[in-house]
Parts: structure tokens; C-alpha cells; sequence
């Protein structure tokens, strides 16, 4: 186990990704705000239906990295991706040590305590923690542990973007690299050789997915029966892709 390597003078505070009109989230969001463990800031996420076409234009380059992702990204993911960058922003304008970054449709669980503490107490400046809400899926190396929670360097990154804890220095690092992006933003920090940075879990993660309860996703669309079996065909393909970038780059 290595010890932690949290600042001396640590000031964290905590930001939930909310659109304004998603009325049905705000008692969830007002719930996250009183339970968090830190002071909390609401992030006005990027509303899709008030993105132009020359806005989504200026950011989403098709093809810009490899391997190539395997789908157009709809104007909602265009959206999430944009908010998460607002979120990143303010962690670097208030100068904070690190910034917990929620979105709207999480709720915690009672593992969440041991998890923000052990997360907390290990992060530095350069460090990105993923708080995965399907824990089993996360397999690694033991970096740090601490009353029941243990932090991995999971292999591959998971996917999911309901809870993370971002360093000052890795929210500089993301802002700078994604500029301009070509796929959803989870699927962007599993490209650790794209970003710079090495995302850690710590599971168990102390949260779940709840946006079911809340309305159904912000971001999926139906789609085609042509489109589903297409992507189930794809997915896969580029997941095996990732997984050897990944291998070629730790090697």
C-alpha cells in the first residue's frame, strides 16, 4: 500500500452538472448539496438545444484521435462533454487543490464516506478519481487503502462520468487537451495516451446511477433497430482497439 499524497493545505469543493429546465433533478441536486461532504457549487450544464451548428462545430473534429471512434456524437453527448469542461474550469479559476465533480442523476450510497476519504486523503494535483457506480468492473493494481475503500490504477479506465475527483493540475491538463474532441467524454479519459493522465477508481465507489428515477437519460436517444445492431457489432471492436493503445503505451 502507498501512503497518501494529498497537499498539506487541501481545500476541495464539490461541483453537480445541472441543466437548468431538468426540473425533475433539482430535489436531487438540492439533496447532493446538503449531504456532500464539502461546500458545493451548482455547474449550469451546457444546454444541446441551445447549440448551434457553428458551435458544435468549433469543438467536434470526426476522426481527430486513434483509434477511431466508431460513431457520430449527437448534439446531447456534444453537450455533456462542453459541461464537464465548465466543471474542469472552475476547479482551475477558484484554485482549488481538487474539484469533486458530480453530475445530476448520481445518489450516494453509504459506502460513499470511506470513498470521498480515502480518495481525498491520496489525490494530488495531477490525480484523476473515478467514483465508479459498477465496482466490480474495475480491476488494477492497489495504489492506496483506507477504512474499506481501496483506490486502483484500473486496467482499462472505466466508462462513466458520474462521479470523479479531479486534480488542479489535471483539470489544466484535460482543458488543454480537449479543445477540440471527437467522442463522449468518458470514452475520452480512457485515452490516457491522449491525455497525459493515468484515471484511478476507488471502489467500492459509494454511488449510483439513478437517472431512471429522474426522467431517463439526459443524453441517450432511441435509435433504429439497424443503428443498435450496428453499434453492438462496433462496440466491442473499438473496446479491443482501446485495450491495445492502452497495453502499447504502458509497455
Amino acid at each position: 500500500m502507498i501512503g497518501a499524497r494529498g497537499e498539506h493545505s487541501t481545500v476541495i469543493k464539490a461541483f453537480i452538472i445541472h441543466l437548468a429546465r431538468s426540473t425533475d433533478r433539482q430535489q436531487q441536486v438540492d439533496l447532493l448539496s446538503q449531504t456532500l461532504p464539502v461546500s458545493t457549487d451548482v455547474v449550469d450544464a451546457v444546454d444541446a438545444r441551445k447549440l448551434t451548428d457553428e458551435d458544435v462545430r468549433r469543438v467536434y473534429k470526426a476522426g481527430l484521435h486513434a483509434p477511431r471512434y466508431p460513431f457520430d456524437l449527437n448534439i446531447r453527448e456534444v453537450a455533456c462533454f462542453l459541461s464537464h469542461r465548465k466543471a474542469w474550469q472552475a476547479i482551475v479559476d477558484q484554485n482549488l487543490t481538487a474539484g469533486l465533480v458530480l453530475e445530476d442523476d448520481v445518489a450516494l450510497t453509504p459506502e460513499f464516506a470511506a470513498a470521498y476519504s480515502a480518495a481525498a486523503r491520496f489525490a494530488g494535483p495531477t490525480d484523476f478519481i473515478r467514483f465508479p457506480f459498477r465496482p466490480h468492473r474495475e480491476q488494477g493494481p492497489e495504489v492506496f487503502a483506507a477504512d474499506n475503500a481501496r483506490i486502483l490504477r484500473a486496467k482499462p479506465v472505466g466508462l462513466g462520468m458520474v462521479t470523479q475527483l479531479i486534480g488542479r493540475e489535471a483539470a489544466k491538463q484535460l482543458l488543454a487537451v480537449t479543445e477540440t474532441f471527437d467522442r463522449p467524454v468518458d470514452t475520452m479519459l480512457q485515452m490516457n495516451w491522449i491525455t497525459g493522465l493515468s484515471p484511478l477508481a476507488v471502489v467500492p465507489g459509494g454511488v449510483r446511477e439513478v437517472s431512471s428515477q429522474l426522467g431517463g437519460s439526459t443524453i441517450q436517444q432511441k435509435k433504429p433497430l439497424l443503428e443498435k445492431l450496428r453499434r453492438e457489432i462496433l462496440r466491442p471492436i473499438y473496446r479491443m482497439r482501446v485495450n491495445a493503445y492502452s497495453r502499447g503505451k504502458e509497455s
